[in-house]
């Protein structure tokens, strides 16, 4: 159902690009939005994994370092039958951990020290699953997909903006300056809703694969809800554009905000993976 529901998502969001930039810049200035987005993600998509991990300050560890959790990843990676990622340890309290890497062959596992302190040695294993489920999921690769065609619509409504104010020839065709400034403030929301509306539906996938992979999902669900408060009481310093990579969402915010989180509410993952639990295992 959350591939479907990704797959859905993507063609929504496909269309109001197609929409938007026919009505607004036409098949050349659609085109050009989209090239000059395509190439900005191509760059994050290749080098995300160095750029995130830098930013967080992550230090890639050994085994000797870091026994339990390159033993708790290694047995993981070989049940889901995927490479051995590097892994990483990022310095703080605050509770989290994410997974990065274009690819299998190229990803890398990172999770906070407080993380490592907080979680017992299952719950540990849920979440390291779920990583593990992203870098399966290829999430990475979809992302940057999305983060294309949603910076193409963004351009596309910076273009329209300055038309409307600037563009005498919009207006000499008769073209409306107000409905183009409308159309350039609805369609990036609608982006942005539809973007973070797939990032949920990769969290729940994650959440089920990792589970199926551990075998474990009611440690995962206790897991999430150690971090939920984890994080709430030791807020990290985490850049929003990264927000959606971290297995609980370092940001807080509630009500229409919700709206807008990269993440699905926490009763709902938790209350997912009891069913799992009572369903298969």
């Amino acid at each position: 159902m959350n591939t479907l529901k990704t797959t859905f998502l993507l063609t929504a969001l496909t269309l109001i690009l197609v929409f938007f930039g026919k009505a607004l810049g036409g098949n050349g200035g659609m085109m050009m939005a989209l090239i000059i987005a395509g190439i900005m993600n191509a760059v994050s998509y290749w080098f995300s994994d160095k750029i995130v991990l830098k930013m967080y300050g992550a230090r890639e560890v050994t085994e000797t370092e870091a026994p339990r959790l390159y033993g708790i990843t290694r047995q993981l990676a070989m049940k889901a039958n995927l490479p051995m990622p590097k892994i990483y340890i990022i310095s703080g309290m605050s509770p989290n951990a994410f997974a990065t890497g274009r690819n299998p062959q190229h990803a890398a596992v990172a999770a906070t020290e407080g993380i490592l302190k907080m979680l017992n040695d299952e719950e540990l294993e849920g979440v390291m699953a779920h990583e593990l489920a992203h870098v399966g999921n290829r999430d990475i690769l979809i992302s940057s997909i999305v983060a294309t065609i949603a910076g193409a619509i963004s351009m596309l409504a910076n273009m329209a903006q300055f038309a409307a104010m600037f563009g005498g020839r919009d207006r000499e065709r008769g073209g409306n300056p107000m409905v183009m400034i409308a159309m350039a403030i609805i369609a990036p929301i609608a982006a942005m809703l539809v973007q973070m509306a797939i990032s949920r539906s990769r969290e729940y996938q994650a959440d089920d694969y990792g589970a199926r992979i551990c075998g474990k999902p009611l440690a995962l669900a206790s897991a999430l809800k150690k971090l939920h408060m984890g994080v709430a009481a030791i807020p990290m310093e985490a850049n929003a554009a990264t927000a959606h990579m971290f297995i609980v969402s370092p940001l807080t915010g509630g009500g229409l905000m919700s709206l807008f989180s990269t993440h699905p509410p926490m009763k709902e993952r938790v209350k997912r993976l009891e069913e799992l639990s009572r369903r298969i295992f």
